[in-house]
């Protein structure tokens, strides 16, 4: 089973506020860009709420343009005073500039895999023939040469049944929109229409025939922040225009689906259409395609769970679903009879929540045990193999294959472990280590432990913290608290490059399995939705005394990170405990919650949210959090450094340009509060190496000065050349 394209997340981090003055070079005020204001109000069942900032909205103003710029030159003002900021840079780039390869895969006559030779804006596609070996490769693919700035990005990359032809998408300046272009393998030349104007999309083949894929209609006005709502299933056939494209699913106005994608599955006979109105729960219906006149065959209804299509035999089809199942099971019917009373369970729901794949002709179904991977093998009966021995404790990826492959390649890692390639012996289950990672740091200094903390309502939380081996528990440690709650997504231990150069400076790196992911299955994830929302926010003040209290940190080296639905969460935790943290980081954050649904793609956000229209009691509780209208003035706020990017049209920049002018309107004390504005930037994905290092270590080295570090706290040694 496919990761839906919709599940994104981002890396977060976490930093320390308290309001105390800062080092000596922050003890006068900060001058700010000025924000004009405007009387716009809106008026919300009977309640006015003004919105002063409202023409931030507008990304093609003149207006916007200029004060970007000028809150550009602030911050980067700032952040070149850091006396360290260069050492970090060198030594982030120091450690980042190792050979990166990627698990082989196989199409056609070839074998392919990525790789990165060290600080290579973007990863390059290489190929070789299969008798052959990796010394004999080719490129493929450079997405280094899409564009001069390294900002074009490979998105997404499908074959045809026997691999002669190829379809990927690209996308520019970081933004959902994607152009898809497709290739004739042996020659490497484009031989079909562009398609353009895609978004949310997966590259589904029928053969070697054409594809499916989805999107939207252009929006009118701005591409960056219109709202879209209406997606669409397409079927292209080689060799004709995107305009002679076929409507496949969606597009009426009887009933509007936000996220639409089909799939074919691996002996052509059907086509799968998962239709959802929001991020959780969706329609799914299955076409025959040996019938030209088929119509979908409904399999759910309703948008109540989820059901996606894992396999077939024939015309048995093998589901994933939690319908009736919180953690999930699988299930078989026979087509057409798929509507959940013809259901009988192949693997019954557990304890631990089910993310299930395929590979050599087996179902492995991975489990999360508290956070952590744990793998089965199953036969197409139900019958379980075996239990897959891991390499250690920690995250799997990767874990499937085609029917007729005999082995896997999938990747094994913790916060302490760098990930490694692993070669798995369907038939045997014995793994080999097929390629560890070449990076030049050693794990052998730093460990993790998980812990369980109680939230406000006396809920068990997890959280994994991670630091040097030995750190002395004086409550002096800088400490970053990373998080996100939400969507069902889970945190799961994985190494980070980036975070490399927090932990060598004696930091520590605390992760907590929020209320609203998915740690737990779907009771986890609705404990954290709609008027439940404070669960995660208090889970994660919990999360930060936890640490202050067992002395890893106090409030004055704590910092606290978060990206997208972190970015949210960051901001609420600010606003309603100030003084818990150092330093705040919300990244790309959904900040104004009463308008988020207004942009792009923002309503399909609502089962996790509400929104504004809903009720009177969804908007007061919106309101009562929203960041943006909950700074206070005379309050002060911690040291803050905003990020987000001009081209993120998922989360528009427009929630931090209004959240970072109202906390600069109303600050009280000598704290910070910068924004970083990344341009040619969106929400996060497929950002070239030298923008991710630049960011990173603005980052971390906003957090130590403002935690009054005016050196380093380590050192590095002379071979680092520093």
């Amino acid at each position: 089973m496919k990761t839906p394209y919709y599940l994104i997340i981002l890396s977060l981090i976490a930093c320390n506020n308290s309001n105390q003055n800062t080092p000596n070079q922050q003890e006068t005020s900060m001058t700010y860009p000025k924000t004009k204001t405007v009387d716009t109000v809106d008026t919300y069942f009977g309640t006015e709420v003004k919105d002063p900032y409202r023409w931030l909205e507008d990304d093609r103003s003149s207006e916007t343009e200029a004060w970007v710029k000028a809150q550009n030159k602030v911050t980067q003002a700032y952040l070149d005073k850091i006396p360290y900021r260069d050492q970090l840079i060198k030594r982030l780039t120091e450690i980042w500039n190792y050979e990166k390869i990627g698990a082989p895969f196989f199409e056609g006559n070839y074998v392919y895999f990525s790789k990165n030779d060290g600080l290579q804006n973007q990863s390059v596609l290489y190929r070789y023939k299969i008798g052959k070996t990796e010394a004999e490769a080719e490129i493929f693919l450079n997405p280094n040469t899409f564009s001069d700035d390294g900002t074009t990005s490979l998105s997404s990359l499908s074959f045809s049944e026997n691999g002669k032809i190829s379809a990927h998408s690209i996308s520019e300046g970081g933004s959902d929109w994607r152009k898809i272009i497709v290739m004739n393998t042996e020659t490497k030349e484009v031989i079909d229409d562009t398609i353009v104007d895609v978004k949310f999309s997966g590259i589904s083949w029928k053969a070697n025939e054409g594809f499916y894929y989805s999107s939207y209609d252009k929006p009118k006005g701005s591409e960056l922040s219109a709202k879209t709502d209406q997606h669409k299933l397409y079927y292209h056939k080689l060799g004709t225009h995107q305009s002679e494209d076929q409507l496949i699913f969606g597009g009426t106005l009887k009933e509007k689906h936000r996220y639409v994608s089909g799939n074919v599955t691996d002996d052509n006979k059907y086509l799968y259409i998962s239709a959802r109105k929001s991020t959780s729960g969706n329609q799914l219906f299955v076409k025959d395609l040996t019938q030209p006149d088929a119509q979908p065959i409904p399999v759910m209804d309703n948008y109540d769970s989820d059901v996606d299509i894992l396999d077939n035999q024939d015309d048995q089809i093998i589901m994933y679903t939690n319908y009736n199942a919180p953690n999930g099971r699988i299930v078989k019917a026979d087509f057409p009879n798929l509507s959940p009373e013809n259901w009988t369970d192949l693997i019954p729901e557990t304890e631990h929540v089910l993310s299930p794949s395929t590979g050599g002709g087996y179902i492995f179904a991975e489990y999360m045990v508290d956070a952590i991977s744990q793998i089965k093998q199953y036969d197409k009966s139900g019958k379980l193999i075996r239990e897959v021995k891991l390499p250690g404790i920690g995250t799997i990826s990767g874990f499937g294959a085609k029917k007729e492959e005999k082995e896997l390649y999938y990747r094994f890692t913790n916060y302490v472990t760098p990930g490694s390639i692993y070669k798995y012996d369907i038939e045997n289950g014995i793994s080999e280590l097929y390629r560890k990672s070449a990076i030049d740091f050693d794990t052998e200094n730093y460990e993790s432990q998980q812990v369980f903390y109680t939230s406000k309502d006396g809920t068990k939380i997890p959280m994994i913290i991670t630091h040097k081996k030995g750190l002395e528990l004086n409550g002096q440690n800088p400490t970053i608290l990373y998080g996100y709650g939400g969507f069902n997504i889970s945190l799961t231990p994985s190494f980070s490059t980036a975070n490399t150069i927090w932990l060598e400076q004696g930091g520590i790196y605390a992760v907590a399995n929020l209320r609203g992911g998915g740690e737990y299955g779907k009771a986890w994830h609705k404990a954290g939705t709609k008027m439940q929302k404070q669960n995660v926010f208090d889970d994660f003040i919990a999360a930060g005394e936890y640490l202050i209290e067992n002395n890893y940190t106090s409030s004055n080296y704590l910092a606290i990170r978060g990206g997208s639905n972190g970015g949210l969460l960051v901001g609420a935790t600010m606003t309603q405990r100030p003084d818990l943290m150092k330093v705040a980081l919300p990244a790309v954050g959904v900040l104004d919650m009463l308008r988020y649904h207004t942009f792009t793609s923002g309503a399909g956000w609502a089962y996790d949210y509400g929104t504004s229209e809903d009720s009177r009691e969804m908007f007061e509780y919106l309101y009562n959090y929203s960041p943006v209208h909950n700074v206070k003035k005379g309050i002060a706020y911690p040291a803050t450094l905003i990020t987000t990017g001009d081209h993120d049209d998922r989360v528009v920049p427009a929630h931090s340009f209004k959240f970072v002018a109202e906390l600069q309107a109303k600050q009280a004390g000598n704290n910070p509060v910068l924004i970083r504005i990344e341009t040619d930037a969106g929400h996060g994905a497929g950002k070239p190496t030298s923008m991710v290092i630049e960011e990173i270590v603005d980052i971390f080295a906003f957090t130590l000065f403002n935690m009054k570090f005016e050196e380093l706290p380590y050192t590095y040694p002379a071979k680092t050349n520093l």
